[in-house]
């Protein structure tokens, strides 16, 4: 009985994300959950800077969220108490790694989208990630108060733009300031809200005289929507669409939207306090529970072999590290997603990915920034753990007897990078500390330095996001830096097939060195970045123990190309002969051999520039639109697309990076502060010749 009883319990447990563009509620709608599930006695307001979840003070001062909080509520329905792991994620594309790694570890998320804009940039990448990782979600057509609120519109963007099946489960009584309730197309029954009791209050009403129709309508679709999981359903519809009961409707909705045939659509108000209840009741109602999603499969790192580790307390423990945090009280904190087994405070795991044994000291459920501490934490639990010697974002935490390794997170490259230096010397080892803490948290934000100049370079995902990084510094490690100006991460691509030998050879006195490699250096056939490396060497002519270092020593080139030492994204490697000598040869000579060999053979295969450009989507209203376009003309933008909506203008373009720096400042200028912008990077592509010689004049040091 004790066995099935937990198993019960996970049945109750929804692990969510509440994910969008940035400025479409997120924030909102999460102060909303917490205030009506008793976790805030108060609602906080994102505009006051009072907001829960946005407990950075970086947050609170810019009104946007840049980390993903994680937070635990709990909602009764159907009479049982069930457990809503929620994380809040940034809107904000200079922050999609939180997103993306939220994602991964999530079992449903809720789409939150502005009644207003529909569908915007970050809205698609967003749901292109939960696609990724299969996650199954609810759509929220958010702020349907304000003026222009479109519903029906906002549904065709998400068939449209995002290319889903959405079925609305509600449609709105009234719109823009006469917004006051929704028809249940589930209980076909119709609610408002009591304004006078922050619509804590919900009465129900008979559905409007002038909506029976469209309801009739919307009812049909959902349950043509949903046919496929029953046609005893439809069936039961054509006959007598009154016959069917509210929990065979919710069963066949839930399956369907786990199955991702259909993403059920609601709407409200969440600063106007409406809808949220009934958010809560369909994440419980539709989104998957830790066994609805089942066992999650990994690799046992010894056998290589897949192996499965069921949603059960009882199973080897099993989780995955998908976000470390400083914390100025506990010190590291890693938070991790239990797929399986139970762990207890003090015990012993295994860390996969760095073969170490680490002992969590104390586990703790979070609230934002605060943290309420816990004897054990099961599977389908989210938590966080202290104690961590070494750990990173995706690595997988198991039992030290049964190893596995999880899938892990895959993470963008870092397209914007500045030079930094410590104020004074008592800032010098500060930074060093603050830099590897920072660098540990966030994945995309890396930090090296310059072999030629000594200097530190941080680079990152785009402006605000170092931007951030650099006030983090200055506030919670109190280190103060001179800052230079962005740079962009260029890369080099070969473009051509060129054979070569090198031959590698050094005489000291006693043992000398000696390698001879012949191979064909081009560019890859695949997709796949890195050195696509095909060993064709015959007749023991290179000995197989060499062939590796051969390999590693077109690695280690390919981080430094010919034109100016920026890094390859990927090259083909043929190795099809060579010779050795019995006494000279060892691995270093080969590993030396493929490294001058690679600088040689580049520079005779047409090595190019390639720089990174950037998605930029710009609103502006009409007035600026020539304004607006003829500016981004001038930073060689290729325009795509201009769309005409209700008093502004969406324009789509494609802008090299290298012009967009201090962009929003001067499109601020541009439209009296009326256009906002968003940018996120696209894809390399080769630099025109112009602007190729500068770079690689620049990087030389040579003035024209």
């Amino acid at each position: 009985m004790a066995e099935k009883d937990k198993n019960n319990k996970l049945q109750f447990t929804r692990n969510i994300g509440i994910m969008a563009h940035i400025d479409a509620g997120k924030t909102t709608t999460t102060e909303r959950i917490l205030y009506y599930t008793g976790k805030n006695y108060k609602i906080g307001e994102v505009h006051e800077g009072g907001a829960t979840m946005d407990w950075m003070v970086q947050e609170q001062e810019r009104g946007i969220t840049i980390t993903s909080a994680a937070t635990t509520v709990f909602w009764e329905l159907f009479g049982k108490k069930h457990k809503i792991n929620i994380i809040d994620t940034p809107g904000h594309v200079d922050f999609t790694v939180e997103v993306e790694r939220s994602l991964r570890v999530l079992d449903g998320a809720v789409a939150l989208f502005d009644s207003v804009s529909g569908v915007e940039p970050q809205s698609e990448t967003v749901w292109r990630q939960a696609d990724k990782y299969h996650v199954p979600r609810l759509s929220f057509i958010n702020k349907m108060d304000r003026a222009g609120a479109d519903f029906y519109g906002a549904i065709e963007q998400i068939k449209d733009k995002l290319g889903a099946n959405p079925v609305p489960i509600q449609v709105p009584i009234g719109a823009e300031e006469d917004f006051k309730g929704v028809v249940d197309l589930v209980k076909n029954k119709a609610f408002v809200w009591d304004d006078s009791t922050q619509g804590t209050k919900i009465i129900e009403i008979p559905i409007p005289e002038d909506l029976i129709d469209t309801v009739e309508d919307y009812r049909l679709q959902l349950i043509e929507g949903v046919a496929e999981e029953s046609d005893e359903l439809l069936e039961k519809f054509m006959e007598d669409h009154n016959s069917i009961t509210e929990e065979e409707m919710i069963s066949v909705i839930r399956k369907a939207t786990i199955d991702m045939k259909i993403t059920p659509v609601m709407c409200g108000s969440a600063f106007k306090n409406k809808g949220v209840q009934m958010l809560l009741n369909a994440i419980i109602e539709f989104l998957p529970s830790p066994l609805d999603i089942g066992p999650v499969k990994g690799i046992n790192p010894k056998t290589e072999v897949e192996e499965y580790r069921s949603p059960d307390p009882n199973d080897h423990f099993s989780a995955l590290a998908f976000k470390i945090a400083t914390d100025p009280f506990v010190g590291r904190l890693c938070f991790f997603r239990v797929y399986s087994g139970t762990l207890k405070a003090g015990s012993y795991i295994l860390n996969v990915n760095t073969g170490k044994k680490e002992r969590i000291s104390r586990i703790m459920q979070m609230h934002a920034n605060k943290q309420n501490p816990l004897d054990k934490i099961e599977a389908g639990d989210i938590g966080a753990g202290v104690g961590f010697k070494t750990i990173r974002t995706g690595d997988t935490l198991t039992d030290e007897k049964h190893p596995i390794i999880l899938e892990s997170i895959t993470f963008p490259e870092p397209v914007i990078s500045i030079s930094i230096e410590p104020k004074t010397q008592g800032d010098v080892d500060r930074m060093g500390m603050a830099l590897a803490k920072l660098a540990e948290e966030d994945p995309t934000f890396r930090v090296t330095t310059d072999h030629d100049s000594g200097q530190t370079i941080i680079s990152g995902m785009g402006e605000l996001h170092l931007d951030i990084l650099i006030d983090r510094l200055k506030r919670e490690f109190k280190v103060e830096c001179n800052v230079g100006q962005p740079q962009v991460a260029y890369k080099e691509a070969i473009t051509s097939n060129v054979t070569h030998r090198e031959v590698y050879k050094k005489q000291t006195g006693g043992r000398g060195k000696f390698a001879d490699i012949q191979f064909e250096l081009g560019p890859a056939e695949g997709s796949e970045e890195g050195l696509e490396f095909i060993d064709e060497v015959k007749g023991g002519n290179i000995p197989k123990e060499f062939i590796p270092s051969v390999k590693k020593g077109f690695e280690v080139a390919m981080k430094n190309g010919v034109l100016a030492g920026f890094p390859l994204e990927s090259m083909r490697v043929r190795l099809f002969d060579g010779s050795f000598h019995p006494v000279d040869s060892d691995q270093l000579s080969f590993e030396m051999a493929g490294k001058i060999g690679f600088k040689n053979a580049a520079k005779k295969a047409k090595s190019v520039l390639l720089e990174p450009i950037m998605k930029v989507e710009v609103v502006t209203p009409d007035d600026y639109l020539g304004d607006v376009t003829g500016d981004l003309t001038r930073r060689r933008a290729i325009l795509e697309d201009i769309t005409a909506k209700v008093g502004f203008q969406v324009v789509k373009a494609k802008v090299p990076l290298s012009e967009m720096f201090g962009y929003v400042t001067a499109l601020r200028t541009l439209s009296s502060g009326r256009a906002t912008s968003t940018m996120e990077f696209h894809s390399y592509e080769k630099a025109p010749s112009g602007i190729s010689e500068e770079v690689i004049n620049k990087v030389k040091g040579i003035v024209s």
